[in-house]
């Protein structure tokens, strides 16, 4: 086995060992600091998958501890769940075979599935362009530091991503030599990924039926393996968001999509929209991939196309996360990476002409140019240590006493009922989100929100100076404890005015 390994990696072409190479410092990136609390990237989202995985674990465990079992199970109850726990079940598998919780393996095995994505978008690239081509458009997809930060986080996006990909390969290779064999490779695959998270059915659908009608044109209803590959594509998703949980599918689509539909028709959130692209990968990036969708071979400029227009419907139909939250803009990354490709392409022809101290030099500029990027994302990475975060929280989860505890604080509780073991109700946010929804100051109905309550607790200071009104209500009661991070209020005994 050694032996044709050593022959596998001796027959590696230049480029091949470029990949290789680029493929194990996207690995090491996401590695960085890989034992640091997920606090670093989208917290909310993260500490919500890791309540999920901490339910399923202490489901997996002997019920030794039925109190801490309980508060775990109650913790995921409260923070709802919208996606299958897919990836949260396999972390929670994970910690049950290691025996203890450990914030790695979520990022490792995000990191895996990631660099599988990598793989097959290489394979894509490969077979329209050059290896060059691909090496160029893989080193994008795994050194881009919004790509290694949002890849790495614990969250359904990097598998609904990577998945995507992978799918996307098969569906191209069926696309090529339609077969029965790829059609259920592709159609499984991309179902898969739709049922991690439904937001990728815009792309998805995109690509699927631009290739379809371009191979079968009105005649496609005709065509089984059509049906079949719709049938694999649908069904897992539709059964689970539509037929299992069709109530919490058709509130999130009034409370996300019908209730800030009015977005769209202002010219400032297309602005805005562009402006947060920018802010991601860069709007030069942006605008030579959709240059690249046009030079692109006819298959692969079709699929690009698909995409795209998957990826503007997607924007329309979730106005507000389309410029305001960066992971739901993951899955952009792969259809960037496939768009500079054909110019990756066309520059690396271009370059093979020239003398070879000038490709020796372009080699330099490029090696500086990701090495560049990677430094950027380990930056980030490392800039902050959020170690401490557990130990401040479980002393103020310590720190409370019993009682109803109503609380302006951090990621919807998450953290208190993370690492304190606590819940709290909350006092909401002023936030742009709640200002567009026209709601009216939580102060003006501070009376009622408080009634049966018997504690305040704040640990968001910074939202308490935002909200006036309610730090003068506060100030008349008596503060009960405070210390480092928190200050708790008695609203059992108000201080006489």
């Amino acid at each position: 086995m050694r032996t044709g390994l050593k022959a596998r990696l001796q027959r590696l072409s230049w480029a091949e060992w470029g990949i290789l190479l680029i493929l194990v410092l996207g690995i090491a990136l996401r590695l960085v600091d890989a034992s640091d609390a997920p606090l670093d990237f989208h917290p909310t989202r993260q500490l919500h998958n890791l309540l999920v995985a901490r339910s399923i674990y202490y489901q997996l465990l002997p019920p030794s501890d039925a109190e801490r079992q309980e508060l775990a199970i109650g913790f995921r109850n409260a923070v709802g769940q919208y996606e299958p726990p897919l990836i949260e079940s396999l972390v929670a598998l994970t910690w049950y075979l290691i025996g203890q919780e450990n914030f790695v393996i979520p990022r490792l095995w995000e990191t895996f599935f990631w660099a599988l994505g990598g793989m097959a978008l290489a394979g894509i690239v490969r077979r329209f362009l050059s290896e060059w081509a691909a090496l160029a458009s893989l080193a994008y997809f795994m050194v881009l530091p919004f790509a290694v930060q949002a890849s790495r986080s614990f969250q359904p996006d990097p598998l609904m991503t990577s998945l995507f990909v992978i799918g996307v390969y098969f569906l191209f290779r069926w696309a090529e030599d339609p077969r029965y064999r790829r059609a259920i490779l592709a159609g499984a695959v991309l179902g898969l990924a739709t049922l991690v998270k439904i937001v990728i059915a815009f792309l998805v659908a995109g690509i699927a039926i631009a290739l379809v009608w371009t191979m079968y044109g009105r005649r496609f209803w005709k065509v089984p393996q059509v049906w079949l590959l719709a049938f694999l594509m649908i069904a897992p998703s539709f059964a689970y968001y539509i037929l299992a949980h069709a109530g919490r599918a058709s509130e999130y689509f009034s409370v996300w999509t019908l209730d800030l539909l009015f977005l769209v028709t202002q010219t400032k959130f297309y602005a805005r929209w562009l402006s947060f692209i920018g802010n991601l990968f860069g709007l030069t990036v942006f605008f030579l991939s959709l240059a690249g969708t046009i030079l692109a071979p006819a298959r692969l400029r079709i699929g690009l196309i698909g995409l795209w227009v998957g990826y503007f419907l997607y924007g329309l139909t979730l106005p507000f996360q389309a410029y305001t939250h960066s992971y739901y803009h993951l899955q952009l990354v792969p259809v960037i990476s496939l768009g500079l490709a054909p110019l990756f392409d066309l520059l690396t022809a271009r370059l093979a002409s020239q003398p070879l101290r000038w490709r020796l030099a372009f080699l330099a500029l490029a090696a500086f140019v990701v090495g560049y990027h990677a430094y950027v994302a380990r930056s980030i990475l490392v800039a902050e240590d959020f170690r401490a975060e557990a130990r401040a929280w479980q002393k103020i989860g310590a720190a409370l006493p019993k009682g109803k505890i109503i609380a302006l604080t951090q990621d919807y509780g998450y953290r208190l009922m993370y690492w304190g073991w606590r819940k709290v109700e909350l006092w909401p946010y002023e936030t742009e989100l709640s200002q567009l929804r026209g709601n009216k100051s939580p102060a003006e109905s501070f009376a009622e929100r408080v009634a049966g309550k018997d504690y305040f607790l704040v640990t968001a200071f910074g939202e308490l100076e935002r909200q006036p009104q309610l730090k003068q209500l506060l100030s008349r009661y008596p503060v009960l404890a405070q210390g480092d991070g928190f200050v708790l209020y008695d609203l059992r005994h108000p201080v006489s005015p």
